[in-house]
């Protein structure tokens, strides 16, 4: 997100060097509609109450960023959109010169995000879209950053469960449109950086890697996260991916469920199917859009 630019003059006093035309009440203050041109170079053209921007307005800074919605007392408030220089934009509720209630975020990448903000950052329940691979995270944000109860949906399977700092964590399940459930958790696990990088200081970066445990069929998914159902009883349920949950299930799903435990156990081998590779790919390539994810990249202040 680009913030850059997004800063308007605060006060148009009568000292200020800025142009007026417009209504006046009896003491003289810019009161109804008006046009102004601001001493930045900045133009306004709207409603005013008693010297300050308040009601509906559009305002259109020089270096080409626009605001075109409501105010009060010179401050962005209810609704509005926001065209930032670098040509993304965002629709929706504003609250004392921030982002905030709900709104769209359309980025300079095609990316959207559609959902709660608060004090500028994304907030509360939210969907964001990767316009690159047609994924999307739905779900729960904290402080801009993908954190709490989610999906993260590609276009022939999707991940549930949680996630922290933008990374899955703990138990989760991947669901596949053929018919059926893997599921595991997620272990963050330490990844030094390789030895070209020895001279300077060692940096360590914490990755997530999936750990599959077993198949089922589907089930219903609720975002809440409740607590895994117990394994029905008998040894080795946890262990045997397909041993529980699979029911009358097809020999077909079967042989599904040991690829799957051959895929956790025997990383490299080339004789498992597509769902596989899809497995493999999702420990943590999982949205491929990840990388275009971090819209703080796209900021040139936030």
């Amino acid at each position: 997100m680009s913030d850059l630019g997004s800063e308007e003059l605060e006060e148009e006093g009568e000292n200020d060097l800025g142009e007026y035309e417009g209504e006046r009440n009896e003491v003289g203050e810019r009161h109804g509609h008006g046009k102004a041109r601001l001493p930045n170079g900045d133009t306004y053209e709207g409603h005013y109450e008693f010297g300050k921007r308040n009601g509906q307005g559009i305002y259109k800074f020089k270096n080409g960023a626009r605001y075109i919605g409501e105010y009060i007392k010179n401050k962005k408030h209810g609704q509005g959109t926001f065209i930032y220089p670098d040509g993304s934009r965002y629709e929706g509720e504003w609250a004392d010169d921030q982002r905030h209630g709900h709104g769209v975020y359309y980025y300079v990448n095609n990316d959207t995000y559609t959902g709660e903000w608060f004090a500028h950052q994304r907030h509360g329940q939210g969907t964001y879209f990767y316009a690159e691979t047609g994924s999307k995270y739905v779900g729960s944000w904290v402080n801009g950053q993908q954190e709490g109860a989610a999906e993260l949906i590609h276009l022939n399977h999707r991940y549930q469960g949680k996630f922290l700092n933008k990374n899955p964590v703990g138990p989760g399940k991947y669901v596949f449109d053929i018919g059926c459930e893997q599921h595991g958790e997620y272990r963050l696990t330490d990844v030094e950086r390789g030895e070209e990088e020895e001279e300077e200081e060692t940096l360590v970066n914490i990755v997530p890697k999936w750990k599959a445990l077993k198949i089922t069929e589907l089930a219903l998914w609720t975002p809440t996260l409740s607590e895994e159902q117990p394994p029905a009883e008998g040894p080795g349920q946890e262990e045997t991916p397909g041993a529980a949950g699979m029911g009358d299930t097809s020999e077909e799903a079967q042989a599904l469920a040991e690829g799957f435990e051959g895929e956790m156990e025997r990383t490299g081998e080339d004789d498992i199917d597509a769902l596989r590779q899809e497995s493999r790919e999702n420990s943590y390539d999982m949205d491929q859009g990840n990388a275009n994810f971090d819209e703080e990249q796209l900021d040139l202040q936030e």
